[in-house]
């Protein structure tokens, strides 16, 4: 094997962003992007000029379409982001990123707390199993109240919230976060071109004491609820440390036991980087997960793919996406086993092999070559030509079809028809990669 590895696979997380519309989830995901150090910039989704929202129609209407796919850095973990759109016509975005995803992070609006499209995503990740983490957003808005926003999540979503953090002012005077879990202020300097790279660790403001304390209280008997390790020292009034408190935060959000709720404004930068620490602290790697099931070729006998490179590969393919410049690209996460460019892999969904061309690793609209990927590994390939949503890669000497994508019903039904015979070669092309694509 030549290419090797990179990152240990229990510190890769494979994460989305989901909310509603304008909750704020692609300007998180740019300031994520600054700060892991991938954009040397903060685009703007309201100048049209943010990273991942790159097509001409996503940037003159400020809003996300396709769900776009990158990789950063953050404390020497890898973390496979995807940004996925809020509108309910973009839904099966959300369902196909949801299908490959291992933990997500929620958005809401601090002023709507809870709104319609919320609701369908968190049942989408109720269906597929994935552990969240919530993050409220946009706390410097005129009505912004964190304590309404995680009402309405505990109401409406009929989540266990765990609260990890308390907001130091609100809307206008919105200046960083209480940190529950090690009792401590987190302030941001308002000064102009601040990008929110730094922050001050304070105590406590004493005016936030008691109600800090409180919440830490709620955040104790949540977590007491399933970790015996907590109930133990809890019942016994022994100290309960930082680490006991993140490891049982671990536990029960990868079970899908309780959901984290943090808070902060991605606007003004402040409280992304509490947020990718979280993500980090709480959201699965593949192997806290369970191995994903499959069925053998003739679809009798169940099979069962750990996250390892030592495993026999497999991958689904959840994403096509027609690049002018290089062809059809197929998005595909790597559940085992690892493959290099340029060899053969099966598609088990089709019966037929493939060979991958090159491999990509993707930077919303930009790319760059690898030479092999492993367990874990969301990346594109280009080559496999008979390939769609949905479909099954795997070693050609031990095949396995996975579960396919649920597709929703569609939004819309229009018809379309040339206007002159020599349009029809055209649109004959164009619906034949739009279906490629959907």
């Amino acid at each position: 094997m030549s290419a090797t590895r990179q990152t240990p696979l229990g510190r890769v997380r494979n994460i989305g962003i989901m909310a509603h519309i304008d909750a704020g989830k692609t300007t998180t995901t740019e300031r994520i992007l600054y700060y892991t150090g991938k954009n040397y910039k903060i685009g703007e989704v309201h100048e049209g000029a943010a990273t991942m929202d790159w097509m001409v129609q996503e940037q003159e209407r400020g809003i996300t379409i396709t769900s776009a796919a990158t990789t950063c850095m953050w404390h020497d973990h890898t973390i496979n982001i995807i940004d996925t759109p809020g509108h309910v016509d973009f839904t099966v975005e959300v369902e196909r990123s949801l299908r490959v995803l291992d933990g997500a992070v929620a958005v809401f609006d601090a002023v709507s707390g809870v709104e319609p499209q919320s609701e369908t995503v968190w049942r989408q990740a109720n269906k597929y199993g994935v552990p969240r983490i919530c993050f409220i957003n946009k706390m410097d808005r005129i009505g912004a109240d964190f304590f309404a926003a995680v009402d309405s999540i505990e109401d409406r979503l009929q989540a266990k919230v765990a609260v990890v953090q308390v907001p130091i002012g609100a809307e206008g005077h919105f200046r960083g976060v209480v940190d529950l879990i090690n009792m401590k202020g987190l302030v941001w300097a308002d000064a102009d071109g601040e990008k929110g790279e730094e922050w001050a660790v304070t105590d406590v403001p004493d005016d936030l004491v008691a109600e800090a304390e409180a919440w830490r209280a709620k955040l104790l008997d949540v977590l007491s609820e399933f970790d015996d390790t907590i109930l133990e020292k809890y019942a016994a009034d022994e100290a309960i440390t930082a680490d006991d408190l993140r490891q049982a935060l671990r536990r029960g959000t990868i079970a899908s036991l309780c959901v984290p709720v943090l808070c902060g404004s991605a606007f003004k930068n402040k409280g992304v980087q509490p947020m990718l620490d979280a993500v980090i602290d709480f959201l699965p790697s593949p192997p806290d997960l369970a191995a994903i099931r499959g069925l053998d070729v003739k679809g009798i006998e169940e099979l069962e793919r750990p996250a390892s490179d030592s495993e026999p590969f497999a991958a689904l393919a959840f994403k096509i996406m027609s690049d002018p410049h290089v062809g059809k690209l197929t998005y595909f996460r790597v559940y085992s086993g690892t493959l290099e460019a340029g060899s053969y892999v099966y598609n088990s969904t089709k019966d037929r092999k493939e060979r991958v061309g090159r491999l990509l690793q993707m930077h919303a609209n930009t790319r760059a070559d690898l030479e092999a990927c492993f367990a874990g590994d969301i990346v594109a390939a280009i080559g496999l030509k008979g390939t769609t949503t949905g479909d099954t890669l795997s070693d050609p000497d031990a095949p396995i079809v996975l579960e396919a994508i649920d597709f929703p019903e569609p939004v819309i039904h229009v018809a379309v028809e040339p206007k002159t015979k020599s349009d029809q070669d055209k649109l004959s092309k164009a619906l034949q990669s739009l279906s490629e694509e959907d």
